[in-house]
């Protein structure tokens, strides 16, 4: 019982890393949309402004990976604490997991409400602030 729990505690330090790496991806897309947003409104070039669609969009992108892998993990997390006994061999390995659903692959994640309301949300906003500079 004892290596059952340890195996259950790696997995769950996997996926609080995977919401923390998320997290500070958020964090990191505000912060660099927010500095070209600044950097365009001070009077330079305005059409540097739609230079913040692209690390929007690698971050989106990269977040949507990471939560994928989260997920991930959270299955085998369920798998692991449903078998019977000890557990000996402390797999880790995520890619042989049967996909029950389709929440695990990677467009579903990448649309997911989480992820569409935030990056949605700053991509509108970035438009909006793209037509009242006058980029357009």
């Amino acid at each position: 019982m004892d290596n059952k729990i340890k195996h259950l505690e790696m997995i769950q330090r996997i996926i609080e890393r995977m919401g923390t790496n998320s997290f500070q991806l958020k964090g990191w897309a505000v912060t660099l949309v927010s500095i070209i947003g600044a950097l365009s409104a001070q009077g330079t070039d305005k059409k540097f402004f739609i230079l913040s669609f692209i690390p929007l969009l690698a971050f989106w992108l990269i977040d949507a990976f990471y939560l994928q892998l989260e997920r991930k993990y959270v299955e085998l997390y369920k798998l692991v604490n449903k078998e019977n006994g000890d557990i000996a061999d402390f797999d880790m390995d995520i890619h042989n997991l049967s996909i029950k659903g389709t929440k695990m692959r990677y467009w579903r994640c990448l649309f997911s409400r989480t992820e569409a309301c935030f990056y949605g949300s700053i991509t509108i906003a970035v438009i909006l602030l793209a037509i009242i500079l006058k980029v357009w």
